[in-house]
C-alpha cells in the first residue's frame, strides 16, 4: 500500500511540474483580444480622435510603469495624437459604441529547432481585414488595438526584441519593460534578462506577460517579435479547474484505499 501511495504522490508531483514547466514545442501561442475601433460613417458608433489623428513619432512615457487591474493607465502630461485618459481607457476594454472585439491568437515559431529562439514577423499586419467593422472602403482594416497574454520566465542572457508600429508596450509581472508609444514608423527596441533583474524581477520565476499594441493610422502596419524568453500560454480557467479536480480526486483515492 505504501508503494501505491508513493506512486500516486509522484504522479501528482509530475502534474504540478507540468503546469509550471515551459512547453517544449516548436511554436508558442499567445492568446488575447483584438478590438476594432469605429471609423467615420458607421451608424451608432463614435470614432475616437486617437485613430487617424496626428502622427506623433515616438511618444515615450504615455502609460504607467505598472499595470492597474491588468491594464496600463494613461499618464502623459501632454496629449499624443489627441489621446487623453478618457479615450485611452477605452483602448483595451470592450466599449460599446466605440469598438467591437474578437478573440485572437498569435503563433511564434522557433527559428532553428532546439535554439529556444521564437519569432513572429509581418510587414503587413492586418489580422482583421474584412472583419468586425470591416475595411470601410480601404485596402485594409486599420484602427485596432490588441492585447496578448501569456506566462514567462527568463534567464539573465535572454532577450526580447520588437520592431513595428504603432504603439507597443510590454509588461512582465505587471512592470513596464518596453515603451514604444505613439503613432510612428517602424521602430525597434530590445530588453534582456539583465534588464528585468534590474527592475527587481527574479530569473526562473514565472510572471504574467502582457503585450499591448495599437494600429492607429492608415499607412503601414509592422509587427515583429524575436525572443528567447520562456513563454507559455495562459492556462484556460476551465482547464485549470479540471486539472485541480483531478488532483483532488487522486488525493481522495489515496486516502480511501490506503
Amino acid at each position: 500500500m505504501k508503494r501505491r501511495s508513493l506512486f500516486i504522490t509522484a504522479l501528482m508531483a509530475m502534474c504540478l511540474v507540468f503546469i509550471s514547466a515551459p512547453v517544449l514545442a516548436d511554436t508558442i501561442n499567445l492568446t488575447g483580444t483584438i478590438r476594432d475601433f469605429c471609423a467615420p460613417g458607421i451608424e451608432g458608433c463614435t470614432q475616437l480622435s486617437d485613430f487617424e489623428g496626428a502622427i506623433t513619432g515616438l511618444a515615450p512615457d504615455m502609460v504607467s510603469s505598472n499595470l492597474t487591474a491588468g491594464l496600463p493607465t494613461y499618464i502623459a502630461v501632454a496629449p499624443y495624437g489627441a489621446t487623453n485618459a478618457d479615450n485611452f481607457s477605452k483602448w483595451y476594454v470592450n466599449s460599446p459604441g466605440y469598438n467591437v472585439s474578437m478573440p485572437f491568437s498569435l503563433t511564434l515559431t522557433e527559428t532553428v529547432p532546439g535554439s529556444g529562439v521564437f519569432s513572429y514577423a509581418s510587414s503587413s499586419f492586418f489580422p482583421i481585414d474584412n472583419q468586425l467593422y470591416g475595411n470601410q472602403g480601404r485596402f485594409h482594416n486599420y484602427h485596432f488595438t490588441m492585447h496578448l497574454e501569456g506566462l514567462t520566465s527568463f534567464a539573465a542572457a535572454d532577450s526580447f526584441t520588437f520592431l513595428g508600429d504603432d504603439d507597443l508596450w510590454v509588461y512582465i509581472g505587471g512592470k513596464l519593460v518596453m515603451d514604444l508609444g505613439g503613432v510612428h514608423a517602424g521602430l525597434s527596441d530590445t530588453f534582456t534578462g539583465a534588464d528585468l533583474i534590474a527592475l527587481g524581477l527574479t530569473p526562473g520565476t514565472i510572471y504574467d506577460l502582457d503585450i499591448f499594441f495599437a494600429e492607429r493610422h492608415t499607412s503601414e502596419s509592422n509587427f515583429n517579435i524575436s525572443t528567447s524568453l520562456r513563454i507559455t500560454p495562459t492556462p484556460e480557467p476551465m482547464s485549470m479547474l479540471l486539472l485541480g479536480l483531478g488532483l483532488v480526486g487522486l488525493a481522495g483515492v489515496s486516502r480511501r484505499k490506503f
